[in-house]
């Protein structure tokens, strides 16, 4: 049964990526299908925090969906951005105290395994989602570093075909990192 959840989270979540490089709504959808089965896949490989990440994931894509709809029909291009080198330093602050007290309450009160490794990948993956729906460039920066920290921590739980999903997101992700600049520098251009 793992196995089987493990292969249909897979492909929801690859379709999911292959819609967001394009831009399109739709991937949402796939976002939401894809976690709403690894939900219970990550309960059953006692990977709690992930559970929660993915319960994340499911809310996020509904704002992701309602947030790139509106900006459609409102006749808009929802533009790739930046952000501010403070707020980055400010995420990163918040990101690094939540990750510790998630990972040191997992790690003392519950059985979960890898606790700090699985609360650092969730609180900011929880971030690059955000940032992610609003079309800030610096998501996939967040995820390169996450994907490559997410495929040792699937592999370690015996999840195998979740880890070379981690692997290849990894790599996408520095397409993805590329073609989203090319885009926002395409766009900086044509505003100036």
């Amino acid at each position: 049964m793992e196995l089987t959840l493990e292969i249909i989270s897979v492909v929801f979540s690859l379709l999911f990526l292959v819609f967001l490089l394009k831009e399109k709504k739709v991937c949402w959808i796939f976002g939401i299908l894809g976690s709403l089965t690894s939900i219970y896949l990550f309960y059953l490989t006692k990977l709690y925090s992930e559970c929660i990440l993915f319960t994340y994931y499911v809310l996020m894509g509904f704002y992701g969906y309602h947030l790139w709809n509106k900006k459609s029909k409102e006749g808009n291009h929802f533009q790739i951005s930046k952000w501010s080198l403070t707020h980055h330093i400010y995420i990163l602050i918040l990101g690094a105290l939540l990750s510790f007290s998630l990972g040191y309450y997992f790690e003392n009160y519950t059985t979960a395994e890898k606790s700090y490794l699985d609360a650092f990948t969730t609180v900011f993956s929880f971030i690059a989602t955000y940032l992610e729906a609003k079309k800030i460039l610096s998501a996939w920066i967040f995820w390169i570093i996450l994907n490559g920290l997410s495929t040792y921590l699937y592999f370690s739980r015996g999840l195998n075909i979740y880890a070379i999903l981690a692997l290849l997101y990894f790599i996408i992700s520095f397409y993805g990192y590329v073609e989203w600049k090319r885009k926002f520098d395409n766009s900086k251009k044509v505003l100036t």
